[in-house]
């Protein structure tokens, strides 16, 4: 008998709705288009990514393996960001507040 308890269905119900973000470490290669952007990194279209997906995370773009461009609400490859140069900009300050 499998028992989940309320702290389990929580912490299911929280995965589940968590919102994607792109890892912060990556805003160096936000806009490249050279595919140096690694998963989990952000980026403004699939050439960013080296995996060669860009899935829209809810109007973000998050470099993404195919296999998993749907999970975790995400809605699949060949995401282009309509505002890209605000994207590129915002990840460039990034990278200066990192000093990387």
């Amino acid at each position: 008998m499998i028992r989940l308890t309320l702290a389990a269905l929580l912490t299911l119900a929280l995965t589940a709705t968590a919102q994607i973000t792109p890892n912060n470490a990556g805003a160096r290669n936000v806009g490249s288009g050279n595919g140096s952007q690694f998963i989990t990194g952000g980026c403004v279209n699939d050439a960013d990514c080296g995996s060669g997906c860009c899935a829209d995370a809810s109007g973000v773009g998050v470099c993404s393996a195919e296999a998993a461009q749907f999970q975790n609400g995400k809605n699949g490859c060949g995401f282009v960001d309509p505002n890209a140069a605000a994207t590129i900009a915002a990840a460039q300050a990034q990278v200066e507040r990192q000093g990387f």
